[in-house]
C-alpha cells in the first residue's frame, strides 16, 4: 500500500514495502516473488502498460529465441498448449496473466525523475512525474518514501542510436528497430540494416519475406549458431553440457556442431570472435545469433553483407571499403542501453554503463536497501534468479520487523490495560 500525504504542492506517498521501478518481466517477477513471501510492493512504470518493450517496441514476427522453459517467470509456468517458442503476442498474454494472477500493484504513466537514499531518515526518496511521457509540473509530481528500492528498468531501457556522418544530408528514412513492425511498407526498397545481432538478422529475414532488398552492415565479429542442433535446442544442449564440462570445452562443441550444420560462415562476411559464444556472453554480454533462416538468405545473396558505413550521402551510403550504395531506408538494429544513471543518485552500485559493478551472480544487492534485477546479461532466466534472491532477502527482514512490531503492539496493549 502507498499512503498519500500533501507536502506543499508535491504529493508524498509512503510505501509499505519495496518500491519497484519498471513493470517489465523483471519487475513483475520481483513483485510476484515478494507476494509469495507476504511482502506488498508498488511497481512504477513510465508507460501505460506492463512489458512496454514487448508491447510497443518490437517487430510483429518476433518469437522468443529460447525454448519457453528457459523464459518463464518464477512461480507460474507457461500454459502447456503454448508452442516451444512463443510469439510476441503469446508472451505478452502470459505476462498479463502473470500480473493478474499475483494481483500486482502497478502504477502506470509515472516516470522516475530521481531516486536518492536519505541517510538522515534511512529511507529512499523517489520523485516521479505523473502523466504520459512524464509531463513535468509541480502538480504532477509525486515523492515516494520507501525502505527498499528495486531497480528493474533493465538492460534495454533506451535505444542506442549511433551518430553517422552525413545524417542531415541523407534525406531518407532512418529508424531504430524499436519503431519497426513489418517489412510490408518496404516492398521493392533498398534497406540498409545496421547491426548483426538477432534483431538485425530477423528484420532482414522479414524484409526478404516482403520482397524488399536488405543489406546488413556488419561492423563486428559475431557468432551465428543454429537454433536447433540435431533436433534439440542449441541453448538447451549448452545448458546440459555445462553441468559436466567447462565453458571453453562446451564452446568448442557448439562451434564444431555449428560448422557441421551451417558451414563456414566467414566466407559470407561474418567473422567469428576469438572467444567462444558462451564465454563471450558471460564476459561481455554479447548474445550469439540463433539462426532461424537468415543465414540461408545470406548464402543465396538475398541478404547482402557489407562492412561499416563511412558516411551518408543524399540517398546513398559510402562504406569503409569505398563502395557506394543506393539506399531508400536505414534501420538501426543497434540495441539498447541502461538508463539508471539518468535518475538514480548518490550510489556507486552501478558502473558507468549502468550495470551493477559486481558480476553475476552477485550483482542483485547493493547497500541501504537497494536491489537490481534484470541486469545479469542472461535473459529472463537470469532475471528470475535475481528476483527470487531479492524477495527472499527482503522477506526475511519483513518477517522480523513484522514480528517485532507485533511484540511492541502487544506490550503496549498490556501496559494500557493495566492503567
Amino acid at each position: 500500500m502507498a499512503h498519500l500525504a500533501d507536502h506543499g504542492k508535491r504529493r508524498c506517498r509512503w510505501v509499505n514495502g519495496p518500491l519497484v521501478v519498471g513493470a517489465g518481466p523483471s519487475g513483475l517477477a520481483v513483485g510476484a516473488c515478494l507476494k509469495e513471501h507476504g511482502v506488498p510492493s508498488v511497481i512504477l512504470e513510465r508507460s501505460n502498460c506492463i512489458a512496454s518493450l514487448w508491447q510497443s517496441r518490437v517487430y510483429d514476427r518476433l518469437k522468443l529465441h529460447l525454448p519457453k522453459q528457459f523464459c518463464q517467470l518464477p512461480k507460474l509456468p507457461f500454459p502447456e498448449d503454448f508452442p516451444e517458442y512463443p510469439s510476441k503476442n503469446q508472451f505478452v498474454d502470459y505476462l498479463e496473466s502473470y500480473a493478474a494472477h499475483f494481483q500486482l500493484n502497478k502504477r502506470f504513466d509515472e516516470t522516475v525523475v530521481s531516486a536518492k537514499h536519505d541517510n538522515t531518515c534511512g529511507m529512499w526518496r523517489v520523485r516521479t512525474c505523473v502523466g504520459r511521457h512524464g509531463s513535468r509540473g509541480r502538480r504532477n509530481e509525486v515523492e515516494y518514501i520507501c525502505q527498499w528500492l528495486v531497480v528493474a528498468t533493465g538492460e534495454n531501457a533506451e535505444c542506442v542510436v549511433p551518430e553517422m556522418e552525413g545524417s542531415e544530408e541523407f534525406g531518407r528514412q532512418v529508424m531504430h528497430t524499436s519503431d519497426y513492425r513489418s517489412g510490408e511498407a518496404y516492398r521493392g526498397r533498398q534497406v540498409l540494416v545496421v547491426g548483426c545481432g538477432n534483431s538485425a538478422m530477423e528484420v532482414c529475414l522479414d524484409l526478404c519475406h516482403h520482397n524488399a532488398f536488405p543489406t546488413m552492415v556488419v561492423r563486428d565479429a559475431v557468432h551465428v549458431l543454429p537454433r536447433e542442433t540435431f533436433g534439440r535446442s542449441t541453448f538447451e544442449l549448452a545448458v546440459s553440457l555445462m553441468k559436466w564440462l567447462p565453458v571453453k570445452l562446451v564452446d568448442k562443441v557448439l562451434l564444431i556442431s555449428s560448422w557441421m550444420i551451417l558451414g563456414n560462415i566467414e566466407k559470407y562476411g561474418l567473422r567469428r570472435p576469438s572467444l567462444g559464444p558462451l564465454e563471450l556472453k558471460n564476459t561481455q554480454g554479447k548474445t550469439p545469433v540463433l539462426d532461424i533462416g537468415a543465414l540461408q538468405k545470406i548464402k543465396t545473396g538475398e541478404i547482402k553483407v557489407v562492412p561499416g558505413i563511412k558516411r551518408l550521402l543524399h540517398g546513398r551510403a559510402e562504406l569503409v571499403d569505398g563502395r557506394i550504395l543506393d539506399v531508400d531506408s536505414i534501420i538501426l538494429a543497434t540495441g539498447y542501453h541502461s538508463n539508471v544513471h539518468s535518475w538514480l543518485q548518490g550510489t556507486e552500485f552501478f558502473n558507468k554503463d549502468g550495470f551493477p559493478r559486481q558480476a553475476f551472480p552477485d550483482g542483485w544487492k547493493g547497500g541501504s536497501g537497494l536491489y537490481a534485477v534484470g541486469f545479469t546479461r542472461r535473459g529472463l532466466s537470469g532475471a528470475s534468479m535475481d528476483a527470487v534472491k531479492i524477495a527472499e532477502d527482503i522477506g526475511r527482514v519483513w518477517k522480523e520487523e513484522t514480528r517485532q512490531a507485533k511484540r511492541i503492539t502487544a506490550c503496549h496493549r498490556r501496559c494500557t490495560s493495566q492503567n
